[in-house]
């Protein structure tokens, strides 16, 4: 009897394992819009940078680069590999600009975030 209720329990937790990971699991997205700096994006409710050396500057300062969808979405750049790396080098070369980004997205707590596989710069809208 115990070896069963050992069983029952062990396929319990593995069921609930695996369903959080579905859950947790992102969705592959093509996004356009701005590579801009997080801190103007919502400091000063921009559409789009400034200008691209704004975007460099405050980028180079060390704010996070973030993506503005053009539907107004936020899209936060993370990592994929554990450890997490930052990842304003891979947008550093776009900041400022309109790009199409392609990449898994993950949603948590109202905010979505972008693990980039493909970025290149767009036409503009």
């Amino acid at each position: 009897m115990k070896q069963v209720r050992s069983a029952g329990l062990s396929v319990v937790l593995l069921t609930t394992l695996a369903a959080g990971r579905m859950w947790a699991a992102g969705k592959h997205a093509t996004v356009k819009g701005w590579v801009i700096d997080s801190a103007c994006t919502f400091t000063k409710d921009l559409k789009k940078p400034l200008s691209p050396e704004c975007a460099v500057a405050c980028a180079k300062a060390g704010s996070p680069l973030v993506i503005l969808a053009d539907s107004g979405t936020i899209y936060w750049p993370i990592s994929g590999d554990q450890p997490a790396s930052g990842q304003n080098d891979k947008l550093l070369p776009f900041a400022g600009q309109r790009v199409t980004v392609s990449g898994t997205v993950y949603e948590k707590g109202g905010s979505r975030a972008i693990v980039v596989a493909k970025i290149e710069s767009a036409s503009k809208p």
